[in-house]
């Protein structure tokens, strides 16, 4: 029993220890991230990638770097979501789909091209099976860049939509 009252002194003498929070990101935040009011519903869809960027999208919602801290929080379905982060090259098979889920995403809709893939079709460029990348397809609002992006650029990013 001391040694439980000895150790609760010198947590609360010492209280909570954590890093300070990083800068706020410097860039805008797109007009319709404004009207989410810091908080962002998020659903992820792979349009074709290797699962690099999604290795790294898994990183950046763990205990390291915690995006939901900021605000950002993954949803299972397009329709209880604010935004949508696609990763990979927008193969033959998967331009239909990503438009549809783009459609079932409600007003305001935010689209993340994450990746290099995303982005400009990366190592994928020439490949057959590829119709082109995310911006081609749907309209994309902002860009991660990296292949794969860093979990903090990806966490950057979310933190440019919730403005935290």
């Amino acid at each position: 029993m001391v040694t439980v009252l000895r150790l609760w002194r010198k947590i609360w003498r010492t209280g909570r220890v954590a890093e300070p929070a990083p800068q706020r990101p410097a860039c805008g935040r797109p007009a319709s991230a404004a009207e989410l009011g810091g908080s962002v519903q998020i659903r992820h869809v792979d349009a074709g990638s290797c699962n690099g960027c999604e290795i790294e999208i898994g990183s950046a919602f763990g205990p390291v770097h915690d995006a939901e801290r900021y605000g950002a929080r993954l949803v299972a379905s397009p329709r209880h979501a604010d935004a949508l982060l696609v990763t990979g090259v927008v193969t033959r098979n998967m331009a239909e789909p990503l438009r549809r889920t783009v459609e079932a995403v409600p007003e305001p809709r935010l689209v993340v091209a994450v990746g290099d893939c995303a982005r400009n079709r990366g190592v994928f460029a020439d490949a057959y099976g590829v119709v082109g990348a995310v911006a081609d397809v749907v309209a994309v609002d902002l860009e991660v860049p990296g292949c794969p992006p860093r979990p903090e650029a990806i966490v950057a990013a979310l933190r440019t939509l919730t403005g935290r």
